[in-house]
């Protein structure tokens, strides 16, 4: 059998990860009927079928599915090596387009972009900082920042942060006035501040103890999308609010508010950079990529 050659490889990867061959082609700069003959052309050459057709949607095969699990590691593999010689190309230039929530972008401002600017001053990293879940490729976005568990699989993730612990949180004079909760189920008599998804629901509470996990749902007359403002209302005695650690270490380092209930709250999966695993990182990328390593390793 002739080896494939590389660019058909990645147009098989490109169509099999976005499963469209309309996405495959705008992410890959070319027209979908050019992908469509170099899928058939793999296909006569490796002599099996690694795509399912219809006209309404695209599947790989058992056949296809293997081949890109075991391609995605190899083609990453590659791109790091062609990478590895962008020191010697001169200096590394140009913009890196990520995506993440408001904490994984604090992150990076805070621990990421001091060595970024330092070692990198020719690279502009553009940070949207939203909520939402967004299909970075089709958004445009070099990266994006998620929770470990919420990253698709066929993306390659670099992690940011270690396991983050959410935590119960309100300011002493609320405490005083309202009493300590010592369990999930006294949030029932406590003003809770409510965080709304970006799908519009209220996130619900969670909580863990000796292996006993509960769902609490907050009740209250403030509801906000923002963890920072959910701090800013904490601090001013508005009730109780359920955030991630770093976004309230400020506070609990000044004393403007008080954890309750840590015996019921764990440490969760944390925060890594996730990017296409099916096309050539560029300099950039690569180079913000290597920050983020060495500094979560810190």
């Amino acid at each position: 059998m002739t080896r494939p050659s590389l660019s058909d490889l990645t147009a098989f990867m490109a169509v099999a990860t976005h499963r469209s061959f309309r996405r495959a082609a705008d992410e890959l700069g070319a027209a979908p009927s050019t992908l469509s003959h170099a899928i058939r052309a793999l296909e006569d050459r490796m002599g099996v079928r690694l795509l399912n057709r219809t006209t309404r949607s695209v599947s790989p095969t058992a056949a296809g599915l293997q081949l890109l699990d075991r391609l995605q590691p190899a083609l990453g593999l590659l791109d790091e090596a062609l990478e590895s010689v962008a020191a010697f190309r001169g200096r590394v230039a140009g913009a890196v387009r990520i995506n993440a929530p408001r904490l994984g972008a604090g992150i990076i401002v805070r621990d990421v972009l001091p060595l970024m600017s330092e070692r990198f001053p020719e690279v502009t990293v553009d940070i949207v900082a939203e909520g939402e879940l967004v299909d970075i490729v089709s958004g445009g976005f070099d990266a994006g920042v998620r929770l470990v568990g919420m990253i698709p699989r066929d993306m390659i993730a670099a992690p940011l942060s270690g396991a983050l612990r959410f935590m119960c949180v309100a300011s002493p004079a609320y405490l005083d006035r309202a009493g300590v909760p010592t369990a999930p189920d006294d949030l029932k008599r406590h003003r809770c501040i409510g965080h709304r998804l970006p799908s519009g629901k209220l996130y619900r509470w969670e909580f863990e103890r000796a292996g006993q996990a509960l769902t609490v749902d907050a009740a209250g007359s403030v509801v906000l999308d923002d963890e920072d403002l959910m701090v800013d209302a904490a601090v001013r005695g508005l009730g109780v609010a359920y955030i991630a650690g770093p976004a309230a270490a400020a506070a609990l380092a000044t004393g403007q508010v008080r954890e309750v209930l840590s015996p019921w709250t764990q440490a969760a999966e944390g925060l890594a950079v996730y990017y296409p695993g099916h096309r050539a990182v560029p300099p950039p990328l690569r180079a913000f990529l290597d920050v983020v390593r060495e500094t979560s390793k810190g």
